[in-house]
């Protein structure tokens, strides 16, 4: 057989181990995975001492545009994406104008993306209080999930989105079940977390640490609890987001053990970044829920390496840099959400697999082989025969330090520049092609193709 491209002396990572062995390539898909391949190849790629694994699917992404893609486009974007070892990634439906809620947004966001993505990518629908008749036509156009928020978010600008309330909820998850949708869920109790936020405002408590206080645990724990009861009444598949705290994901496994369908994600900065480091850094470290204190931290720690955290995620959400800013340095006016998709995979392969023991094989679960199962692509995220070919190297040796000039943000401010990571991504490739390569950055045009929940490519 005739190979488009052959990686030849990798340490290819397996489902359950990792083996030295060549990859066959051919129009896109693995066809063979072997000791050694010695047919007739296009092209061949020396692997040793690297990791040859499927590469991330970053199932929370927020790509701005359509209407804000002054904060982040598509090029920009997925050009950090491919940069960080991610190939296929799921569009949140909010952050663009308008919110990716109804049929005519949802084509809007699709024809904003055509000839733009370095990798592939499949949207979100979103839940929103005003849209349950919407639901169906977006399922119908292909979205692999729906997002809601139980905190308070959007803004009065026209369609922006809108949290929900208990009701919708509820309504929503009635509707998602019967079209077999996963829900995704921002959990935070938004009375709460509001009413503390005045409090705090009212004293001239501003500060990162004031933020912090203002989104207590038991915030989220509450909003999961609410949450899962629902799900079990409706019968809702549901998937918690960026869960922060051990406390959540036991009440999580827990209703998991009753026997609901539910999947937990979190995100690097919950395990690499806490309170304290938020006060050092500033702005850029605003998020929610908000990086927690160092001795929970460790306990969201021993809940990953237990095996209990499902999938990792960015939660890239960009903006311009003046909205990280504030007059009055209060914190709680500033814009929360993190850049940071460059450097998922290397940060994390760095403090779970070389750090703290984690094996290859379950962080490769962990950014790619679960997000595919839980949002049905189907033939994406293992090194297995017939899947496609999205793939990435990475070199454990290779150590660099995040410099703000090296992202491809359309802003270029992360909380992890200056930081030292030991290991790194030096190629990525989506279904057999080149898109990223450590010394020569991004190498080819946006090949990124539409996903649907049955992984059916669509040309972009």
């Amino acid at each position: 057989m005739k190979f488009d491209l052959v990686v030849k002396n990798g340490n290819v990572v397996l489902e359950n181990s990792v083996e030295k062995l060549d990859i066959g390539i051919l129009n896109g898909k693995i066809v063979e995975i072997s000791n050694e391949i010695a047919e007739e190849s296009i092209e061949v790629i020396d692997a040793s001492h690297q990791y040859v694994m499927p590469g991330m699917i970053d199932a929370h992404v927020h790509i701005c545009e359509p209407g804000r893609t002054e904060w982040e486009g598509f090029v920009t974007g997925t050009q950090a994406l491919a940069a960080g070892g991610t190939t296929s990634f799921i569009d949140m439906p909010l952050n663009a104008l308008p919110a990716t809620t109804t049929k005519d947004a949802l084509q809007l966001k699709l024809k904003s993306a055509e000839n733009k993505a370095y990798v592939d990518y499949a949207l979100y629908g979103g839940l929103v209080p005003d849209n349950l008749e919407d639901l169906e036509d977006l399922s119908n156009q292909g979205v692999v999930a729906f997002k809601c928020f139980m905190a308070t978010c959007g803004s009065d600008e026209i369609g922006d989105f809108k949290n929900v309330n208990d009701y919708t909820l509820y309504q929503g998850m009635k509707k998602l079940a019967e079209l077999g949708h996963v829900l995704s869920i921002h959990a935070e109790n938004a009375e709460l977390t509001d009413k503390l936020a005045m409090e705090k405002k009212a004293q001239g408590k501003t500060t990162a640490r004031d933020y912090v206080e203002s989104r207590p645990i038991f915030t989220e724990v509450d909003a999961v609890k609410r949450a899962l009861l629902l799900g079990k009444e409706t019968g809702c598949q549901l998937h918690f987001v960026h869960i922060s705290s051990a406390e959540a994901v036991e009440e999580i496994l827990k209703a998991r053990k009753e026997g609901q369908v539910v999947t937990i994600e979190s995100c690097p900065h919950y395990f690499t970044l806490d309170t304290e480091d938020f006060e050092r850094i500033g702005p850029v470290a605003k998020c929610a829920p908000p990086l927690r204190a160092k001795t929970e931290q460790e306990k969201l720690w021993a809940a990953l390496q237990d095996g209990k955290i499902d999938i990792l995620t960015s939660d890239h959400s960009p903006c311009p840099p003046d909205m990280k800013q504030s007059d009055t340095n209060n914190m709680f006016e500033m814009w929360g959400g993190i850049s940071g998709c460059q450097n998922n995979v290397d940060l994390m392969f760095d403090e779970a697999v070389k750090k703290r023991g984690v094996s290859v094989s379950e962080f490769s679960k962990m950014i790619a082989t679960k997000p595919a199962e839980i949002f049905n692509l189907a033939t994406k995220g293992r090194m297995k025969v017939s899947y496609d070919a999205d793939i990435i190297l990475l070199d454990p040796n290779k150590s660099y330090t995040v410099q703000a000039e090296d992202l491809y943000y359309r802003h270029q401010h992360s909380p992890y520049v200056g930081r030292d990571v030991n290991c790194r991504v030096t190629k990525t490739f989506v279904r057999g092609q080149l898109v990223y390569d450590m010394e020569k950055g991004i190498v080819s045009e946006p090949i990124g193709k539409y996903l649907t929940g049955q992984n059916t490519l669509i040309e972009a």
